[in-house]
């Protein structure tokens, strides 16, 4: 089993070369679940204090589990719930230091403290998200937010 990569060096730069890895995984295969599946796995390899790391995608009001890693999740999240469902209604990233003090957050793991969402989008419509959960408060720093969008303006340009 691989264990975790510690953050060492820049931050960006880590960002920046994961970056790079998710192009290179993506950009010949057309398949989204594919895709979306190496890049959550990528992730999950990357990122420490994480427990929870995937997407939803979007079908007509409500968002549906895709590909992930972590314990089993929600399945159906209606648009507007939660902090998936506020992300994907309003297209905005949303980070949430506590998710305890974030009102109508939805469970999934108890052990899940912050948690950061990110719209992903076709055609400048969101189409899904990308969900990342952690056991500990404040994990998710703006240089996180920035580095993870990143990632997902690489992903929409093969949708």
């Amino acid at each position: 089993m691989f264990e975790k990569v510690a953050y060492q060096g820049d931050l960006m730069q880590q960002y920046a070369t994961l970056q790079q890895q998710v192009e290179a995984l993506i950009a010949d295969e057309p398949n989204l679940i594919a895709n979306l599946s190496n890049t959550s796995a990528l992730l999950n390899q990357f990122l420490h204090t994480i427990n929870w790391v995937g997407f939803y995608l979007k079908e007509q009001d409500e968002l549906v589990l895709g590909p992930f890693q972590g314990l089993p999740a929600c399945v159906r999240i209606p648009l507007g719930r939660g902090v998936c469902g506020e992300s994907a209604a309003t297209n905005t990233t949303i980070v949430v230091d506590d998710v305890h003090q974030f009102a109508g957050h939805i469970a999934c793991d108890a052990a899940s403290r912050s948690e950061i969402v990110i719209p992903l989008r076709k055609n400048n419509e969101v189409i899904g998200v990308l969900d990342i959960d952690s056991p500990v408060t404040a994990r998710f720093s703006d240089l996180d937010r920035a580095g993870l969008e990143n990632i997902v303006k690489t992903i929409q340009k093969y949708l």
